[in-house]
């Protein structure tokens, strides 16, 4: 069994033999995988060593004190969060040598190709179609909320292969390289004035069957791995105590005594006591999945961290009085990630209403909750086991 001490030995060695300060940052990177420091739970020869997943921590510790660069895990959070986990449980050896690496390093950025015009809660019941033709399939159709899909090279996808079975069969799942033709990313302006979302249409693309994930028709099965993982991404990163978006607001309470009210500290209190709470689950979450996968209570997590981001950034702008409705800047641009921190606060509140939006509606995680957590009876489905092609649209 490896222990903590014996990875900070590992990371000693490691560090003696790539000085940072003299390593190139993706040369550093790539050999940091390749001893199996990268995610410290996967197995050897893919960037891990088969150790607890909790152990990642003194990992990322070890490093960070001795000023090691890293992969910019902001960016590239679909990558980690969301596409590694599913290629390590579905891809095939290949797939898995092929991608994990250049994942990991930040040299491949990847996004989701999920939700639909006409399947955004109810995701099983997309209709980007996948044909097959010889070795390859040929994909049409129109996914809609890409994030960073203007600098991905691959993406997630999930489609619809066989129209004569129920929505949630009949799915299969792939590996989409971005750069193939009939591949058009078109940006989405937002409320911020961003366009950080994408719509991405395919027509025609052809991918071989290589670049399938999992079984035909078990794309639901496939897509279930990367929509947990999304909540725990999402929503269970750790935090210190009074970090994140509370740590502002705080912050500016504290120097700002002239800007208090009543309503205000009893707004404040609360949401610090559900901040605390949130933070406290998240903990005993990553403890979870120290020793297994994750389940439905990563939407409970997603669900609390949408609630509070919205009303804390509320509260921030009311605190600010008229500075809150200052706006620094609403040229249309595509970042490459989202800025929570280095905007002001009319940003962060007007970014912070697709929390409820993005990796799940909060009121779909409330229906997996009660169905899947609570065991509370699922909602009537008419649509069960009627073909994908029968159904009103």
């Amino acid at each position: 069994m490896t222990t903590a001490e014996d990875l900070r030995e590992r990371v000693g060695d490691f560090l003696a033999g790539h000085d940072p300060a003299s390593t190139g940052r993706l040369e550093f990177l790539r050999a940091r995988f390749d001893a199996g420091l990268a995610w410290v739970h996967y197995p050897a020869g893919l960037g891990g060593l088969d150790a607890p997943r909790a152990l990642q921590s003194v990992v990322d510790s070890a490093f960070a004190k001795a000023g090691a660069p890293d992969n910019n895990p902001r960016r590239i959070g679909i990558g980690l969060g969301m596409a590694a986990p599913t290629i390590l449980r579905f891809g095939t050896e290949e797939q898995k040598k092929r991608y994990l690496r250049p994942l990991w390093t930040g040299e491949e950025v990847w996004c989701q190709l999920f939700s639909e015009p006409g399947a955004g809660s109810d995701l099983a019941a997309l209709g980007t179609r996948a044909v097959r033709d010889g070795d390859d399939w040929v994909i049409n159709g129109q996914k809609v909320w890409t994030s960073v899909a203007h600098i991905a090279r691959f993406a997630i996808l999930v489609t619809r292969t066989d129209p004569d079975v129920p929505k949630h069969q009949g799915m299969t799942y792939f590996v989409c390289d971005m750069t193939d033709p009939g591949v058009d990313v078109r940006p989405l302006r937002q409320l911020t004035g961003e366009a950080e979302f994408n719509e991405v249409f395919l027509s025609n693309v052809r991918l071989p069957d290589a670049n399938r994930l999992g079984a035909v028709g078990e794309g639901w099965k496939v897509a279930q791995t990367t929509l947990m993982n999304e909540r725990v991404a999402i929503g269970g990163n750790a935090m210190p105590r009074e970090g994140g978006l509370l740590g502002m607001v705080a912050k500016t309470w504290r120097e700002h005594p002239e800007l208090r009210t009543p309503d205000l500290h009893e707004r404040l209190l609360r949401l610090w006591v559900d901040a605390e709470t949130a933070r406290l689950a998240g903990s005993r979450l990553r403890q979870q999945l120290a020793v297994g996968a994750p389940g439905p209570e990563g939407s409970a997590m997603k669900l609390a961290f949408a609630k509070l981001q919205q009303a804390l950034t509320g509260l921030e702008v009311e605190l600010a009085g008229a500075d809150g409705l200052r706006y620094d800047e609403w040229t249309l641009r595509r970042p490459e990630k989202v800025d929570m921190v280095g905007r002001e606060p009319g940003y962060r509140y007007l970014r912070a209403k697709g929390n409820s939006i993005e990796g799940g509606t909060s009121e779909v995680l409330r229906n997996i909750i009660a169905e899947r957590v609570l065991g509370l009876p699922s909602e009537p489905r008419v649509d069960k086991d009627v073909a994908w092609k029968d159904l009103p649209r």
